[in-house]
C-alpha cells in the first residue's frame, strides 16, 4: 500500500509565511508527523500532492517522491495529477492529508484491516461529531455509503447528518484510477471534488464502506494557530499519559511539557515547568526540578537537574546539575560529576567526580577524575580568531577566581593558587601562582 498525503495548501487562515504543514506539533512538523504515524502502521512508501512553497517542504522533507500541484483546484484534482505515478505503482492507496496530525497508526491499521478482510474497493474513514458544520456529510444506504455531500451543495436534511468525512480513505488502485476520470467541477466552489469518486464507485455497484471512530479530537485538521494550539495540547496529553502508563512520575501533567520523540525511564520524577525536547532519553530514578529545560541530550540513571538549561549534552549516572546551570552543545558529564549554580560548560568533557560548584566557564576542556574547579574559573579558549583546548589532569585544585589562557596543560595532583593567571602548562604535583605581588602601603589613607 501507498499512501498519497496532500500538501499542497497555502494555509491562509495560518497567516504564516511558513507552509502550514511545517508548523510544529509537540515538537514535529506536522507533515513529519503523518509520515511517522503511517510508517508506524507499515506503510513506509509515500506520494507527496505539494504546491505552496514546495522548495521550503522539500528542503525540510528531503528525498522524497512528490508531484506538484500547482493550481489547488480540489482534492480530486491532486489525484488526477497524481494519477501516472499512481498507476505505474500499481499498489492500494491511502489517501490523507498532512495537516491531519493527530490521527494514530492504530485507525490506519484498523482501516487496512477491514479493507481487507472484506475486500472493498474503497473505506472511508468517519466520525461523529457535534457539530457538523464545514465537513462533508456521508451518505448512507443499508449500511453502504451512496455518496458524501459537501456543506455548500447539502440539502437542509442533510445537513442535520452528524458522521462525517474526514478526508481519509483507502482504495483499490485501478478503482480510483477509473473513476476520478470521471469527475467534473461542476459545484459551487468550481473544484474537482475527491468524494465525487464515491458517489461513481457507489454508482457502479462497487464496495464502499465506512469505518467510524468515536474520538472527534483524532480528525481535528490544523488550518489556523488557534487549532495548531489545540493539537499541540492533545499530543501533549497523550505523551503525558504515555509516559505515566510506562512509570515515569508528572507531579503537574498541565504544566509539563514533553515532546514526542523524548524517553524516559521509570520512576523518573518530572516536577511542574519542565520542558524536554527533541530526541532527549531520560534514564531511571532521575528528579528533573522545574524551570528546566532539556533539548536532545541524554542523561542517565539517578541524576538531578535544577532550574538549568541543558543542551545537546551527555550526563552519565549520578550527576547533579543546577540550580542555573547552563550545559551547552558537547558538555559531557562523566559518573557522578557536579555543575552547580552559575556554571557554563561548552564542548567539554567533565570525568568522574569532577565538581565545579559556582559561577564558572568551562569551554573546550577536558577535566580529569576528582578534580575541583573553584568558584569564578574560567578558561579562556577564545583568542578572538580560533578555539583552543584546556587540558586538566585529574585529582587536581584549581583555586578559585583562576583564568586559565589556552591552549594550556595542567598536570595531575596540581594546583592553582586563587586568582591566578594561568598561560603555562603546569606539570604534575605542581602549585602554581600567576597573579601580581600584593603591595601594602601602610598610612596611605590618612
Amino acid at each position: 500500500m501507498i499512501s498519497l498525503i496532500l500538501a499542497a495548501g497555502k494555509g491562509t487562515r495560518m497567516k504564516s509565511e511558513k507552509p502550514k504543514v511545517l508548523h510544529e506539533v509537540n515538537g514535529m512538523p506536522m507533515l513529519k508527523r503523518v509520515v511517522k504515524v503511517l510508517e508506524n502502521s507499515g506503510i513506509e512508501k509515500n506520494l507527496f500532492i505539494l504546491g505552496h512553497k514546495k522548495e521550503v517542504v522539500l528542503e525540510a522533507m528531503g528525498d522524497v517522491m512528490y508531484v506538484e500541484q500547482k493550481e489547488q483546484l480540489g482534492t480530486g484534482h491532486a489525484v488526477l495529477i497524481a494519477k501516472e505515478k499512481l498507476g505505474n505503482l500499481k499498489e492500494d492507496v491511502l489517501i490523507t492529508c498532512g495537516d491531519t496530525p493527530l490521527l494514530k497508526s492504530e485507525t490506519f491499521n484498523k482501516m487496512k484491516k477491514i479493507f481487507e478482510e472484506k475486500n472493498l474497493d474503497c473505506i472511508v474513514l468517519s466520525c461523529k461529531v457535534k457539530n457538523p458544520f464545514g465537513y462533508g456529510r456521508i451518505i448512507k444506504e443499508n449500511g453502504n455509503i451512496v455518496d458524501i455531500v459537501e456543506e455548500k451543495e447539502a440539502t437542509d436534511e442533510q445537513r442535520k447528518i452528524d458522521e462525517i468525512n474526514t478526508g481519509v480513505y483507502i482504495f483499490k488502485n485501478e478503482k480510483l484510477l477509473e473513476a476520478v476520470e470521471k469527475i467534473n467541477n461542476n459545484n459551487s466552489k468550481g473544484e474537482y471534488y475527491l468524494t465525487d469518486v464515491i458517489k461513481i464507485l457507489s454508482g457502479e455497484g462497487q464496495k464502499v464502506e465506512s469505518f467510524q471512530i468515536e474520538d472527534e479530537d483524532e480528525v481535528l485538521g490544523v488550518n489556523s494557530k488557534v487549532q495548531l494550539a489545540q493539537a499541540n495540547r492533545i499530543l501533549r496529553e497523550r505523551k503525558n499519559v504515555e509516559l505515566m502508563d510506562n512509570g515515569v512520575i508528572l507531579l503537574d501533567p498541565a504544566t509539563t511539557y514533553i515532546e514526542e520523540n523524548v524517553e524516559i525511564g521509570e520512576d523518573t520524577v518530572i516536577y511542574p515547568n519542565v520542558t524536554i525536547q527533541g530526541n532527549t532519553k531520560i534514564g531511571k530514578n532521575c528528579e528533573i526540578l522545574g524551570n528546566t529545560r532539556i533539548e536532545n541530550s541524554v542523561i542517565g540513571d539517578n541524576v538531578r537537574i535544577e532550574a538549568s538549561v541543558v543542551e545537546q549534552s551527555t550526563l552519565e549516572d549520578g550527576v547533579t546539575v543546577g540550580p542555573f546551570a547552563h550545559l551547552r552543545p558537547k558538555a559531557n558529564l562523566k559518573l557522578n560529576a557536579h555543575v552547580g549554580n552559575f556554571v557554563e560548560i561548552k564542548n567539554a568533557t567533565l570525568e568522574e567526580g569532577v565538581k565545579a560548584g559556582h559561577l564558572t566557564y568551562i569551554g573546550d576542556a577536558q577535566v580529569g577524575e576528582r578534580t575541583n574547579i573553584g568558584a569564578g574559573t574560567i578558561t579562556c579558549n577564545y583568542d578572538g580568531k580560533n578555539k583552543h583546548k584546556t587540558k586538566i589532569g585529574k585529582d587536581s585544585f584549581i583555586g578559585s577566581n583562576s583564568i586559565i589562557v589556552a591552549p594550556v596543560e595542567i598536570g595531575e595532583k596540581s594546583f592553582t593558587a586563587a586568582g591566578s593567571v594561568i598561560t603555562e602548562n603546569i606539570p604534575d604535583e605542581t602549585l602554581a601562582f600567576g597573579r601580581a605581588k600584593q603591595i601594602n602601603k601602610e598610612g596611605w589613607n590618612k
